[in-house]
């Protein structure tokens, strides 16, 4: 069983940073693939990054690409989202989720966060 609190959301002019994290309980996080979605209001929840349990391979939607970057820390049971260049469009709830490998599909994901919201202005 893994449990998952997302924290660092808030609101942010266009241009702007923030970074996301999602700390993890279980002794075994360091054996979980982690990803990031985020569902804007009306729309379906979306893929937007993922990371390995080594944190070798990494993966990203092209939308975030060059602005956004997922890291992790297996000594603090911990995987970031740092998020560059924000724009209006990248405006949701993000949450983070465990699974045993890091891919794009959301099913394939066993344990999620409760979300943070992530709010762009213009």
């Amino acid at each position: 069983q893994v449990q998952l609190v997302e924290s660092g959301g808030g609101l942010v002019q266009a241009g702007g940073s923030l970074r996301l994290s999602c700390a993890a309980s279980g002794r075994t996080f360091s054996s979980y693939g982690m990803g990031w979605f985020r569902q804007a209001p009306g729309k379906e929840r979306a893929f937007v990054a993922a990371i390995s349990w080594t944190g070798a391979r990494t993966l990203y939607v092209d939308s975030v690409k060059g602005r956004f970057t997922i890291s992790r820390d297996n000594a603090k049971n911990t995987v970031y989202l740092q998020m560059n260049s924000l724009k209006p469009e990248d405006t949701a709830v993000y949450y983070c989720a465990a699974g045993p490998m890091a891919v794009t599909t959301s099913r394939n994901y066993d344990y999620w966060g409760q979300g943070t919201q992530v709010t762009v202005s213009s």
